[in-house]
């Protein structure tokens, strides 16, 4: 953690790939499936493992940022490294470390926990690792892996202080990890991004897979605990595949994984539908529309710019009959605010506002004035913490009575999400 704050990119790979060339190269160690995108990506990254899982094969996932335990980052066979094993990891590192440090180049907070996973991976080991990236794509430290397979979820505007003022130049950043003869699966994506997607595709030679074109959702209904698909892969289709997460763009991060595994996978035979529709039965995606409480329900998500905040209530209101909605949220104050509280406002009812754990919470003053002018003084409510913000939505919801159906989302940062789960005994996020 002294190594510096985890948002502060800097758009070099020299000395993460200097680290990687005296750990001996651990991330060309196994075949990688590369995960870029602003929105959906851990998601996706989490179904991608679970289906290589049900095929027997021994999986790392590194993702970020964690809700609750650090650990959570790097997961072997769909558990976070224990504790011990996660400081002998970082002791094994450390002195290689300390070599790139004292050249001048001191290695980054995120740059040490991505070699880490390299290592831990290489030292497992295992089949093969799906690794999303951190911010961006072509500067990430996760881009010294060549991924055999990269995948680009939906791209929209985040990070713009970084990564560029429009769609279009945040796109040819994370195009970045498509890499000279890879398969680039694509979720449907805006025209400008699709345009730089596909440029860079052909500039790599890379195969391209589009969802909507070569593979997608052909069908989609709500289930109890869910939903059930019709996916249509790039080998096959595969029909009552019950997905027990909720929303259309989890419906599309499914056909993206679908696709992703297809495309790793030797032959053109399709996979095994059974397998398919095992593997998607277990994919759990914390912090992501989860329901945490009954009585009333509580959800929470980790949508932290307008297009995860668009995604989220369509989710909500496509699966949850709600009469009324509380809102419970805490931002950070270098995201487009204002965009997500106008999303907001017109499906909730009410919203408390809080701050979360980082230091980069937006402060609650500030927060409930930019909200008082975009709901409303009178629909506004305060609290200083999360834990009280949390019982005071509840506490609203309640207000309303037991049959009024309403219910209340914790969201407006990942560090929302892990600090509600850990306050609300949601259990570890591996």
């Amino acid at each position: 953690m002294q190594r510096g704050v985890e948002w502060n990119f800097e758009p070099t790979l020299d000395r993460i790939s200097a680290l990687m060339d005296v750990l001996g190269s651990p991330q060309h160690a196994y075949p990688v499936v590369h995960v870029a995108g602003t929105n959906g990506k851990s998601s996706t990254t989490r179904m991608i493992e679970t289906i290589l899982r049900e095929r027997n094969l021994r999986v790392g996932r590194f993702t970020s940022p964690h809700l609750i335990s650090m650990r959570e980052r790097i997961c072997i066979d769909g558990v976070p490294l224990e504790e011990e094993r996660f400081a002998e990891v970082y002791q094994d590192v450390a002195p290689y470390l300390e070599m790139i440090d004292a050249q001048g180049r001191k290695l980054s907070f995120f740059e040490t926990l991505t070699a880490m996973a390299f290592a831990a991976f290489a030292d497992a080991p295992v089949d093969v690792a799906v690794i999303e990236t951190g911010m961006g794509g072509s500067f990430d430290a996760t881009n010294v892996a060549d991924g055999t397979v990269a995948v680009i979820t939906p791209v929209s505007l985040d990070h713009v202080d970084y990564l560029g003022p429009d769609v279009a130049t945040i796109a040819g950043e994370k195009a970045g990890i498509i890499k000279p003869g890879a398969t680039a699966v694509l979720a449907q994506q805006e025209l400008p991004a699709a345009e730089v997607l596909m440029r860079r595709a052909a500039e790599t030679g890379a195969v391209v897979a589009r969802e909507g074109l070569e593979f997608g959702v052909v069908s989609r209904e709500l289930a109890i605990g869910g939903q059930l698909l019709h996916l249509r892969g790039l080998k096959g289709d595969y029909e009552e595949v019950l997905l027990p997460l909720y929303g259309a763009h989890q419906a599309g991060n499914a056909a993206c994984a679908l696709a992703a595994v297809e495309a790793l996978t030797a032959g053109d035979e399709a996979l095994d539908p059974e397998l398919v529709r095992q593997a998607f039965l277990q994919v759990r995606s914390p912090g992501r529309l989860e329901v945490v409480r009954r009585g009333p329900t509580v959800l929470v998500d980790a949508a932290h710019n307008p297009g995860g905040v668009q995604a989220t209530l369509e989710a909500v209101h496509e699966s949850f009959d709600f009469a009324r909605l509380i809102a419970v949220v805490a931002v950070f104050e270098d995201k487009d605010v204002r965009g997500m509280l106008e999303l907001l406002e017109p499906m909730v009812d009410e919203i408390v506002v809080t701050r979360n754990s980082s230091p980069r919470s937006m402060d609650v003053d500030e927060l409930a004035a930019l909200t008082a002018d975009v709901f409303g003084p009178e629909r506004v409510r305060r609290a200083e913490r999360l834990d009280d913000a949390i019982d005071l939505g509840i506490g609203l919801a309640d207000e309303a009575g037991e049959f009024a159906g309403a219910g209340v989302l914790i969201t407006g940062s990942v560090v929302t999400a892990g600090d509600a789960r850990l306050l609300l005994k949601a259990g570890e996020a591996g």
